[in-house]
């Protein structure tokens, strides 16, 4: 090969390798492009599912033949109740179908306990599954708590068969969490119908398990093993799955349990767990609000402003040695105490107190744990003035960037927010209210302190250039 040949050949290798490049590039930003879509269709059905088909347009309520939404991750348990042939030699038939009404409205019961939905009954066996038709990060666990209380109800009813030397009804209960497709039909009420490799699990699981058993998949057991003891249960073939390793549900694990010896109660040291785990959808939640309702005009008090405080309490409240429950309540103090903007500008901490008291009863916080947050809310009124260790870590969160090095940047878009509620003069005039603040401010905590206290004086210094540079300016327009 001659070497202008060879020139040519080289030279279309490196087009061939740039077009390459380029063509990954697009194909990576479609990529996210769509993940994204997926994501917005998912929220949007699932919004869709909530609301009362009487309200929805007609393209909405009835898009096709069926309406279906996905979800990545749920938790369905099937319970399998048998026994009818077995017991109808003792019964008549219409007595077994009244114990198995009441078998399954107990089941109701404590489904609804949990906040899971129930899918269905097929003859004798009940399925329900959790993260539908609303999605949570706590469903594995919540499906597994409700697990527990049917094998307790059921060996209850069993010992009082027993005890009138009656035959029972078998009972197992296999659960996994997967994706799932839910087709949702109806007017007043929506009900749903599961489909999906998720739902054949966990009849399988429930199929291979022993009498009064509950069997969970490995895919359940490791988003639920830091609070259950279980036990290793072989493994099941699944169709187009090869062989499933399952595991047998013992009790909670003895440090999260009210009787560390029975293991069917959780204490409180598992509900500050579970809380906190919960919180990434309490957060989703509201700043999926604020995203949408706060005023254009906040400049500073935003969102990023809000996962900045939730991001520095945690990181404070650790360095000062505070436990899980302390973070929780100073992490949901942070997520709520700029979040009353969207009511009013002025007294927006005691806004936020108010959603505050509207949205943690239904994720299962407290009274004393609601009140707590309130006055850790109240506590980052300006001038701070903190009362003890928690209100410290709050307040100084919430005026972490008068430490930082971006400190002048921040600082302006408050006062451009400022600006546009005509709040403020000039820029000038705010700098040495900024100079004044900062200089008689004061961190409360040790932690701050080392993080942030050498590098505020350094942004004195900055504030104090930019106010003498504008002076000297001034001046000299003056002469």
């Amino acid at each position: 090969m001659d070497q202008h040949k060879e020139e040519q050949l080289l030279y279309r290798i490196s087009e061939l390798i740039k077009e390459n490049k380029e063509l990954t590039k697009q194909l990576k930003e479609v990529s996210n492009q769509k993940h994204q879509l997926e994501k917005e269709r998912e929220n949007l059905e699932s919004i869709i599912a909530r609301v009362a088909p009487e309200h929805l347009p007609e393209e909405v309520k009835y898009p096709g033949k069926s309406r279906a939404l996905k979800f990545e991750m749920a938790t369905v348990l099937y319970a399998d109740v048998q026994g009818i042939k077995r017991i109808a030699r003792e019964s008549a038939s219409y007595d077994l179908m009244d114990e198995l009404d009441n078998i399954f409205l107990e089941f109701n019961k404590i489904v609804k306990k949990y906040k899971i939905e129930k899918i269905k009954t097929i003859g004798d066996a009940y399925m329900c599954a959790g993260g539908v038709p609303e999605k949570n990060i706590t469903n594995p666990i919540d499906v597994v708590l409700a697990a527990m209380e049917m094998q307790d109800y059921m060996n209850r009813l069993k010992q009082e068969y027993e005890a009138k030397d009656r035959e029972f009804w078998d009972f197992r209960i296999g659960i996994h969490t997967g994706p799932v497709t839910a087709n949702f039909y109806g007017r007043k009420k929506l009900s749903y119908d599961l489909k999906g490799d998720t739902v054949h699990i966990a009849t399988r699981i429930a199929s291979a398990s022993d009498f009064c058993e509950v069997n969970v998949s490995i895919m359940t057991y490791e988003l639920i093993k830091q609070y259950f003891n279980c036990d290793y249960n072989g493994k099941i073939p699944v169709k187009y799955k090869g062989n499933m390793e399952m595991l047998r549900v013992k009790k909670i694990k003895p440090a999260f349990a009210v009787n560390r010896r029975s293991g069917r109660e959780p204490n409180q040291i598992f509900m500050i767990k579970y809380l906190l785990r919960q919180f990434t959808d309490l957060q989703e939640i509201i700043l999926d609000r604020l995203e949408k309702e706060l005023p254009a005009y906040l400049y500073y008090h935003n969102v990023k402003h809000t996962i900045d405080v939730i991001n520095q309490v945690e990181l404070i409240g650790y360095g000062e040695g505070v436990d899980d429950e302390a973070i929780l309540l100073l992490k949901t103090a942070a997520l709520f105490h700029d979040a009353g903007h969207i009511i009013g500008y002025d007294n927006h901490e005691f806004y936020g107190t108010q959603l505050a008291k509207e949205y943690l009863p239904q994720f299962q916080y407290n009274q004393q744990q609601i009140d707590q947050i309130c006055e850790l809310i109240m506590a980052t009124q300006i001038p701070p003035d903190p009362q003890n260790l928690l209100e410290k870590i709050m307040c100084d969160a919430d005026l972490d960037y008068l430490g930082r090095s971006d400190f002048i940047p921040v600082s302006n878009t408050l006062y451009e927010e400022l600006k546009e509620q005509e709040k403020i003069g000039d820029l000038n005039e705010w700098n040495k209210m900024q100079l004044k603040f900062i200089s008689h401010h004061q961190y409360f905590t040790q932690t701050a302190l080392n993080l942030r206290e050498v590098n505020k004086q350094k942004q004195i210094e900055r504030l104090r250039a930019l106010i003498n540079e504008e002076e000297n300016v001034s001046g000299t327009r003056s002469l």
